[in-house]
């Protein structure tokens, strides 16, 4: 609070452990060992410039899945060797840009392929190609989360008739192609289930080199998808276990025999952020209070429309930043939009809250700042990082807030007349709206008067 990064003008902020991210990357390089991999971070999870470059800095890849997620990548620095392309729908503009420039990429489907095969008739690829297969093992606790179930969209499900013999005639047609991938885990998914797909990805691999009488895939993407946990402060399970898992049950995966890609996203980053948002108001409907706050669905989106897979935990601290001294009381946690149903928690033990007070959402670093969700057109809030060296804290700027009239101009402003004008060109010259919020603008020099023509 002494900061000032929260108050009336900025009433939700977001927050970035910058060692504990650090701490995150090297228990994952630490749990591999001597294992030759490539750890990417999966974009989607926190697609912010600056957070990318801190885990360019530790010396990640970075997994992208979206024009828009290479772009970031790009722009923090990742060179092309280190980025991974995935996406179930790559433009052929998409796929001819990174075989060109050397991105890997893994080839979700057959259809995808036969588009490479067109563009690679005009040049070889400057870096690796993978299919992406789907071992089909099951489904975790979150449907919607997983990856690896009978009718996933991602890859090609290998246990559907003739799909494991079209897979290895793909690769006998293709020297070129050099690796395979899969993606089992996700929030909810047990240990025992990733390792069991990629024992069946790995067998795939061995047994399409022992076919083709060569060791054409040098490679194996195993994607990410350990899962968090959001019940407590203890990372469980953890890279360690989740090795320990892969030892147990495909040892020879980490031999050397072939080198490795991780894709983990929410495993690095979700432990090291944290939303805090003021208490607006404090009410009470049918006995049970409520405070409102500004931090909803528009950032905890899975947690407002699944509670029970994406549940938070929640910190309440008075107006100056102190743990709240107060009787517990059953509260709802409720954020700014207007649905009843946006409510960040339920029916939960914590100190009275009063406006003012602060909430915090524990555990938010991972897709709660890059999944934000434009209901009631509210901006996006700012997002600092922060170090603490000897008991000093230091801040830094990792995405500014969004300004209302940033949303204006989101919305489609600079075109305010372009329905009316479908009706009657000429009914906009009649109109007092500019389009711009509402406000006068003509003293603001970033707006310079018009003059008609």
């Amino acid at each position: 609070m002494d900061a000032g990064l929260l108050g009336p003008e900025a009433p939700l902020v977001g927050l970035l452990d910058v060692d504990g991210i650090r701490d995150s990357v090297d228990a994952l390089t630490a749990a591999f060992g001597d294992t030759p991999v490539l750890h990417t971070f999966a974009a989607k999870a926190c697609g912010l410039v600056p957070v990318l470059r801190l885990l360019a800095e530790t010396g990640m890849g970075c997994e992208v899945a979206s024009p828009g997620e290479l772009e970031q990548a790009l722009a923090a620095g990742f060179t092309p060797e280190r980025l991974v392309l995935d996406s179930p729908a790559k433009t052929v503009e998409e796929l001819r840009y990174a075989l060109a420039h050397g991105i890997a990429v893994n080839v979700d489907n057959f259809q995808e392929l036969a588009r490479v095969d067109a563009i690679l008739a005009e040049g070889p690829a400057a870096g690796p190609i993978g299919i992406r297969v789907n071992p089909q093992v099951g489904a975790g606790a979150i449907g919607a989360m997983s990856t690896a179930t009978t009718t996933s969209k991602f890859g090609i499900a290998l246990r559907d008739p003739g799909a494991v013999e079209a897979v290895v005639d793909a690769f006998a047609r293709r020297p070129w192609l050099n690796r395979l991938h899969a993606h089992v885990g996700s929030q909810g998914c047990p240990l025992s289930l990733i390792a069991a797909g990629l024992r069946a990805t790995f067998d795939l691999a061995e047994h399409i080199n022992t076919v083709l009488g060569r060791r054409q895939i040098t490679g194996l993407d195993i994607g990410g998808g350990l899962p968090v946990n959001f019940d407590g402060d203890e990372d469980d399970p953890t890279f360690a276990d989740y090795v320990a898992e892969l030892r147990a049950t495909v040892p020879e995966l980490l031999d050397g025999r072939y080198r490795l890609v991780t894709e983990f996203g929410r495993s690095l980053l979700a432990k090291n952020g944290t939303i805090a948002s003021l208490v607006e108001y404090t009410k009470s409907a049918g006995g049970r209070r409520i405070a409102i706050t500004h931090a909803g669905a528009q950032v905890a989106t899975r947690t407002v429309f699944m509670p029970q897979a994406w549940p938070l935990r929640v910190g309440a601290f008075d107006a100056h930043g102190r743990p709240k001294d107060a009787p517990n009381e059953i509260q709802d946690i409720a954020g700014p939009c207007c649905f009843a149903g946006d409510l960040t928690a339920v029916g939960r033990a914590l100190p009275l809250l009063d406006p003012g007070d602060v909430v915090a959402l524990y555990d938010t670093g991972a897709y709660y700042f890059s999944s934000h969700f434009a209901y009631n057109s509210l901006p996006r809030p700012a997002v600092y990082g922060y170090r603490v060296v000897d008991d000093d804290v230091r801040l830094a700027t990792v995405r500014e807030a969004q300004t209302i009239r940033e949303v204006v101009q989101e919305s489609g402003a600079p075109h305010v007349h372009a329905l009316v004008d479908l009706i009657s060109p000429k009914s906009s010259g009649n109109s007092s709206d500019d389009g711009r919020d509402g406000r006068d603008d003509r003293d603001d020099p970033s707006h310079p008067e018009e003059v008609a023509v």
